[in-house]
């Protein structure tokens, strides 16, 4: 079931330009190669969902400086048995990074990024993250979870700067989407 989400998630996203582009044929052609490609133990690359999120004002996002990395980073994750779709699986990781209750997804993925895990269980793999966004509600009141050092808002055109470009460069998709759409309600 989630396999087939993820292939239909990426198969009905556009691109917003050739890089993504170039990603979304990859993904495809890795779940098409791998049944088993949304799960931690295929190697060497695996789906994973993420989502930056962002308050209620579109003005701030939660950010993790996460244990293993060392980085300030998007919440998210690995998919796990009982998710069935790919924006499930981001909303579920990023409830149990923050604490926060009602968070609402966007349906379609933000951005994919393809990146190399340098550390922990999963070192040497690439993640072919899929990045949704996530807007709380008026609750901005965050627990810090295990997986983590710290939680911290941040101005979405101020971020701290240790901050992973991937992420950076979520922000600013994400910034520019809230500018010219309406967000999640």
């Amino acid at each position: 079931m989630l396999h087939g989400d993820a292939v239909e998630t990426l198969e009905n996203w556009t691109a917003p330009d050739a890089e993504q582009e170039k990603l979304r044929q990859h993904y495809l052609q890795h779940l098409a190669q791998h049944p088993d490609g949304m799960w931690r133990s295929c190697r060497p690359e695996h789906i994973t969902a993420s989502a930056l999120v962002v308050d209620a004002s579109g003005s701030r996002i939660l950010l993790t400086l996460h244990k293993t990395v060392g980085r300030w980073l998007q919440l998210g994750g690995h998919c796990e048995q009982g998710d069935t779709t790919l924006a499930g699986a981001a909303l579920r990781e990023s409830t149990e990074e923050s604490g926060l209750p009602d968070l609402t997804i966007a349906p379609a993925p933000l951005q994919l990024s393809r990146h190399q895990i340098l550390a922990g269980g999963c070192a040497g793999t690439f993640h072919l993250d899929v990045q949704f966004l996530v807007t709380a509600t008026a609750a901005t009141k965050y627990v810090v979870s295990e997986e983590s050092h710290d939680l911290a808002w941040f101005p979405i055109d101020a971020l701290p700067t240790d901050t992973d470009p991937t992420v950076q460069h979520l922000a600013t998709k994400a910034r520019h989407h809230l500018t010219t759409t309406a967000r999640p309600s």
